[in-house]
């Protein structure tokens, strides 16, 4: 049986999740304390980071890690339902997006308002700083502000189809969303995208997540906020 070890808010994980349920493959989800650092799951990533995905080949298993790794695997071991543009051109360009969000938008927004409000208690890292959560709800803007620039452009965010740049985007700010962290009325463009991704059947699943002690945001399961 396919395994996703993951933690709700890890948006590298929820990436992979709305890809499989976009793909109708059929997995166990495994919720996975990484703060703990378990042996059996060092086991599977030595490096102590979510998502593992476990898939059965032809009556084995095969463990894979790091999220851009399992879509690509996911892509060409799945071709069914493709989330790649034909084009070179437009492969390059969904590439940079998912690049340029698993790289500095998570660094200077998720990692800096999530991640202090989530995992740095478990982690054994105290408690969130108000400073990095201030620099963090300040860069946002500016990111909120190209994403819409692409978006008035582009029916999707890479181009005219539907590609793994859209969902790569849409769990990062799903993360945020969740804590009611997104000024969706001003960014009109890039809400009209994310309701169309929020609307999805795959994103359905991800809208049931409940986290202890994060509190859920009133708009956070709306699918018409």
């Amino acid at each position: 049986m396919r395994t996703l070890f993951h933690y709700p808010l890890c948006p590298f994980s929820r990436k992979v999740r709305l890809v499989l349920g976009e793909k109708k493959i059929e997995f166990t989800l495994q919720n996975e304390p990484i703060w703990k650092k378990q042996e059996e799951f060092l086991e599977l990533n030595p490096a102590g980071q979510v998502p593992v995905f476990i898939d059965n080949l032809n009556g084995q298993n095969f463990c894979l890690s790091e999220s851009q790794a399992i879509l690509e695997y996911l892509e060409e071991t799945y071709p069914e339902t493709s989330l790649r543009p034909e084009s070179i051109q437009d492969r390059a360009e969904m590439r940079r997006l998912c690049h340029y969000i698993d790289g500095k938008f998570y660094t200077d927004v998720i990692h800096k308002v999530v991640y202090e409000k989530t995992l740095k208690r478990l982690m054994g890292e105290g408690g969130p700083d108000s400073r990095h959560l201030r620099e963090g709800t300040q860069a946002l803007l500016p990111y909120l502000d190209y994403f819409s620039w692409l978006l008035e452009k582009r029916h999707w965010l890479a181009g005219d189809i539907l590609t793994l740049a859209d969902f790569t985007l849409a769990a990062h700010l799903s993360c945020l969303d969740y804590m009611g962290n997104v000024p969706w009325e001003k960014y009109p463009e890039v809400k009209e995208w994310y309701v169309r991704l929020k609307s999805r059947p795959s994103f359905k699943p991800l809208l049931a997540d409940i986290v202890a002690g994060i509190i859920l945001s009133s708009n956070y399961r709306d699918l018409d906020f």
